[in-house]
C-alpha cells in the first residue's frame, strides 16, 4: 500500500508523457468526449447472468452468502441468495415498479414497491440505480446533464451537480422528478467506471458509493468481477461481492413462485 501511495504522489506531480496523455482528452475534448467514451465502453447486453459470493454489514450485523443474479436489461433483476448451508434462503424479483421476495427461512413473502423498501432502509433507490451500480454501468433514463471533467486519483473524474430522471420514466406516484448529484471516476485507459457515487439533491444524508475492480474480458467486453458498495443512510449498509461464471446475452428464465402456506409480510 505504501508503494501505491508513493506512485500516486509521483503520478500527480509528474510532467511525464503519461501525465500529459491523461490530461489530453480533458484539455482537447472536454467532458463531452469522456462521457461519450464512458458510454462506448459500458457493458452492452440484453441478458446477463452470473454467480457471486458476498459479505453484508448493517450496523453491527454482518453476514456472508453466495448467490445467483439474472438480469433482463431495463426490465427484471432476479436474485437468489444462499447462506453457508448451501440451501436457498431468499429469492427476489425486482422490476421497474415492484419488489417481490420469498423468505424460505421463515416461510414468508413480500410484494410491494420501492417506497416500502426505501422507508425500511431509509434510502431512495430505484430500479435504474440498482441495475447500473450492480454492473458498473452509467444510469439509464436519466438526463446526460452537464458534466465537469477533472483528474482525480489518477483517473478521469466526471461530476454533475444536477442529473434529472427523464420525465417519461417517472412513475405516476412520484411527486416530483428526482435529481442527483453524481461523480464518476473512469480508468484512463479503458474508460471503464472504477468508482461512482450518487447523492439525492433533496437529502444530504443519503449517499450511494461503489467501486469496481478485477476486470475480466467477457466476450470482448470488460466486466468488473469485484464490487464494493456502501449506502450511507441512517443504517449504513456495506456490501462486497465477487462475481464468477458470467454470461452475456443468453436468454434466461426468472422463476418465482410463492409456495402455499407462506405468510405475507407488510
Amino acid at each position: 500500500m505504501a508503494g501505491l501511495s508513493i506512485l500516486a504522489v509521483l503520478f500527480s506531480v509528474s510532467c511525464s508523457p503519461a501525465r500529459k496523455a491523461i490530461k489530453a482528452p480533458i484539455k482537447e475534448e472536454g467532458a463531452d468526449y469522456l462521457f461519450k467514451k464512458l458510454k462506448e465502453h459500458e457493458l452492452r447486453y440484453t441478458w446477463f447472468s452470473g454467480k457471486f459470493s458476498a459479505s453484508y454489514k448493517n450496523q453491527k450485523k454482518s453476514n456472508s452468502f453466495n448467490g445467483q443474479i439474472r438480469i433482463k436489461k431495463d426490465s427484471v433483476i432476479w436474485l437468489s441468495l444462499t447462506p453457508g448451508l448451501g440451501i436457498e434462503a431468499i429469492r427476489l424479483i425486482i422490476t421497474q415498479d415492484s419488489v417481490k421476495m420469498i423468505n424460505k427461512i421463515n416461510n414468508t413473502y413480500y410484494i410491494g414497491d420501492y417506497g416500502a423498501v426505501n422507508r425500511f432502509l431509509n434510502t431512495n433507490i430505484d430500479f435504474d440505480l440498482l441495475q447500473a451500480y450492480l454492473l458498473g454501468n452509467d444510469l439509464t433514463f436519466y438526463e446526460d446533464g452537464k458534466f465537469r471533467a477533472t483528474i482525480d486519483k489518477g483517473s478521469y473524474k466526471l461530476s454533475t451537480a444536477e442529473r434529472l430522471k427523464l420525465k417519461k420514466y417517472v412513475r405516476n406516484n412520484e411527486e416530483k422528478v428526482r435529481g442527483f448529484i453524481q461523480n464518476i471516476w473512469l480508468d484512463s485507459e479503458t474508460f471503464k467506471i472504477v468508482e461512482a457515487d450518487v447523492k439525492e439533491i433533496s437529502n444530504d444524508k443519503i449517499k450511494l458509493e461503489a467501486s469496481y475492480g478485477d476486470f475480466e474480458n467477457i466476450e470482448g467486453q470488460l466486466f468488473p468481477k469485484a464490487l464494493d458498495v456502501t449506502i450511507w443512510a441512517t443504517n449504513t449498509i456495506k456490501v462486497k461481492a465477487a462475481f464468477s461464471k458470467i454470461s452475456v446475452d443468453v436468454p434466461l428464465q426468472f422463476p418465482f413462485r410463492i409456495p402455499s402456506g407462506y405468510v405475507q409480510v407488510k
